[in-house]
């Protein structure tokens, strides 16, 4: 048994040595720093290789969220913690409700800030979390993992397939065994790491900027932005109301001060409130418009036929006013 491990594990290019590090042992810091970062730039260039079975990911995200259906993300170590991270920043950045986007651990909630090794290896708990968070058919499964044969995402894919889920398997290897297990398969191949045994370096890196872009595509496919600009950010501390206020300025090019008062005539809803300046409508026609359109912010303002700020917005001229 300990032998067949040692034999999977031979076969993943993750765990295989690198030959550009074998003397970072004895090299003087800004020596180690070039080589890492000089690996890591290998990462942005693997994961555009993988760029199609990202958007086939995202266009079974965007379905399962249409139909009300959720993405749950599951890992063990850093490939949970990381979907964690993904997740958490969901409701904030985008306005979607709690429990849209789901994170699953390895080992719960302990695993976040202390590692939970063995529990990677129950492919049953994989089976039961998902079970605790009544997994049902609309839901989409992302199984992370770095080798691509952890047992507690192997055991959650196979229960998500077996009621129906789409499931998406996201590795650092060609060789994963999840990929067999899933609908879609992203496997971003980094190649060997730079310190052998660290899969949180390139692979970690890889798999962050996938799941970014799972989220962040699905949410502009639902309508999050308007141009280029986040409309559907929660106001929930200073940073984010100063951010908030600059979005309704840069997207309708009207003073702070306005900005401030239509912004509390919306409760602080910066999509209604550019809808409310850019349009002339009073805010429950603002809202009706907004929804007609799914949420969808310049579809809105086309139907009125009403003329859009240039992108870069800070014209100082607004529509309908």
């Amino acid at each position: 048994m300990k032998q067949d491990l040692i034999q999977e594990l031979s076969r993943l290019t993750s765990e295989a040595r690198n030959p550009d590090s074998q003397d970072i042992d004895l090299l003087p810091t800004p020596a180690v720093l070039e080589k890492i970062n000089l690996a890591d730039r290998e990462v942005p260039e693997a994961v555009g290789k993988v760029l199609p079975q990202i958007g086939e990911a995202v266009e079974s995200i965007v379905a399962a969220f249409k139909s009300g259906g959720r993405l749950v993300y599951m890992g063990a170590g850093t490939s949970g913690r990381l979907g964690i991270l993904d997740a958490v920043e969901c409701p904030p950045t985008y306005g979607v409700p709690e429990g849209m986007v789901v994170a699953l651990i390895a080992g719960g909630e302990d695993a976040v800030y202390r590692a939970q090794e063995g529990a990677e290896d129950a492919p049953q708990m994989g089976r039961s979390d998902l079970q605790d968070i009544s997994l049902c058919q609309r839901d989409v499964v992302v199984g992370i993992a770095a080798s691509g044969r952890t047992p507690y995402v192997m055991g959650g894919l196979k229960y998500a397939n077996e009621i129906g889920c789409t499931t998406v398997a996201l590795s650092c290897n060609k060789a994963a065994a999840i990929a067999a297990e899933a609908d879609i398969a992203i496997l971003p191949e980094v190649g060997p790491e730079i310190l052998t045994g660290s899969t949180r370096m390139k692979a970690g890196s890889a798999q962050k900027l996938v799941l970014n872009m799972l989220t962040t595509a699905s949410m502009l496919r639902l309508g999050k932005s308007f141009y280029n600009l986040m409309v559907d950010v929660q106001a929930t501390n200073e940073k984010l109301v100063g951010r908030t206020r600059r979005i309704v300025m840069e997207a309708t090019g009207v003073s702070l001060e306005e900005a401030d008062r239509v912004l509390r005539q919306c409760d602080h809803n910066a999509k209604l409130a550019i809808m409310v300046i850019l349009s002339g409508l009073d805010t429950d026609a603002a809202r009706q418009a907004l929804t007609e359109s799914d949420g969808f912010l310049r579809l809105a303002l086309q139907k009125l036929g009403k003329a859009e700020p240039p992108p870069e917005g800070g014209s100082g001229k607004t529509a309908g006013r």
